[in-house]
């Protein structure tokens, strides 16, 4: 089963033991701008700031929950609708997966569910480095989505490798790695000791291309909710 269905059952399962799955309980996503998405940082290089991702975010109760996503939409209904979406575009992830964040955080303590401003990517990026040093030590990253300030941090400190779906970066060196595209992607998992992978992996359903015998990084927003039903490890100290 593939992660992201492994997830869906899990989740929907989940929302019926919490016999909220047919309250009349709307959840709405709608697209953020960069501005209310990451605010004003000093960089302008984010992905989403060059309209190429969005940011969805769904509101539960008064909570929010974000997902990115390459495909802009908005949505309404109840969890039940919700859980009645087709996986099958980018969307409709988006949708199940903000909503799997707000829900969270309203019933399951899920935290950092709304994504850092201004200039918190780079606070987050020079954690990151020194988590990594102190877990993992000295080794060899594949970074997978072009995050600026994690590759500008992690490349002064690692051998470092970046996969990006992006046709404008790929093959440019931004912020000091060379971005590669995605046919080199089996090459730089291989490559790695380390896989340091966005959450929209999920949105996107590559995820699962990098669940292997390899220690992985989730960072991220998007993969909120999903991390604790996976155990997999995540990593978003400046989110909210």
């Amino acid at each position: 089963m593939q992660a992201l269905d492994s997830i869906r059952t899990q989740v929907i399962s989940h929302w019926k033991e919490l016999n909220i799955l047919q309250e009349k309980i709307i959840v709405s996503a709608k697209p953020l701008t960069p501005e209310e998405a990451i605010g004003t940082p000093d960089d302008t290089d984010y992905p989403i700031q060059q309209g190429k991702e969005y940011l969805m975010e769904a509101t539960f109760n008064g909570h929010k929950g974000q997902a990115f996503t390459g495909n802009r939409g908005t949505f309404s209904g109840t969890l039940a609708d919700v859980a009645a979406l087709p996986l099958t575009n980018d969307l409709n992830r988006a949708v199940f997966i903000a909503t799997l964040n707000a829900v969270g955080s309203a019933y399951d303590n899920t935290t950092n569910t709304i994504h850092c401003k201004d200039n918190e990517p780079k606070q987050c990026a020079q954690q990151l480095r020194e988590f990594i040093q102190q877990k993992y030590g000295k080794c060899r990253i594949t970074i997978i989505g072009f995050q600026p300030a994690m590759a500008e941090a992690l490349q002064a400190g690692f051998e470092v490798r970046l996969i990006d779906l992006n046709p404008k970066n790929i093959g440019q060196v931004k912020r000091g790695v060379l971005i590669e595209g995605k046919e080199k992607t089996d090459d730089a998992v291989q490559w790695a000791d380390l896989l340091l992978v966005t959450g929209t992996t999920l949105a996107n359903n590559s995820i699962d291309l990098f669940l292997t015998e390899k220690p992985v990084i989730f960072y991220g927003t998007t993969i909120a909710g999903a991390a604790p039903y996976m155990n997999w490890e995540r990593f978003c100290p400046m989110s909210k």
